[in-house]
């Protein structure tokens, strides 16, 4: 069996996309699902969201720390983030997922949802794989995810 096909592989992944997806989620824990978030990146690794303007670079606790005050601040409720449908490609020591997502929640009292598509990168170490980086865009007037995505 070839690296890319390893079983344990798959799993290991599936499992860093749920605690990846799980973090996004407003009420009790939302600090340790946050650090759990944490452990999942390499301390190096690179965030970024375009949503349709300028490229937004982000480290790892540059990310998480206004995700934290949002998520914890009571401004935001009801919300969490899921993953509708994905694919992950294994090679060696990288990985690479691919996945529609949706999101839904509460802001200021006001309901909303979305949609969009997030690419992770993953590494083996050590430790068990990392997300070395992350980058995600939002349905918007002009770009709508096909429904089958």
């Amino acid at each position: 069996m070839s690296s890319d096909d390893r079983p344990d592989d798959r799993a290991a992944i599936a499992a860093a996309v749920r605690t990846f997806f799980a973090a996004f989620t407003s009420g009790p824990d939302v600090t340790a699902r946050l650090d759990a978030l944490r452990r999942l990146f390499l301390p190096e690794a690179v965030i970024v969201r375009t949503c349709g303007g300028p490229p937004v670079v982000h480290g790892v606790d540059d990310f998480i720390a206004p995700r934290q005050e949002l998520l914890a601040g009571g401004t935001l409720t009801d919300f969490r983030e899921w993953e509708v449908a994905g694919r992950t490609e294994v090679f060696g020591d990288i990985a690479h997922h691919f996945c529609s997502y949706a999101k839904a929640g509460v802001q200021d009292g006001n309901p909303f949802t979305g949609r969009g598509m997030k690419t992770l990168q993953f590494v083996r170490t050590p430790a068990g794989w990392r997300i070395s980086a992350a980058a995600w865009d939002d349905e918007r007037e002009g770009l709508v995810m096909d429904t089958d995505s």
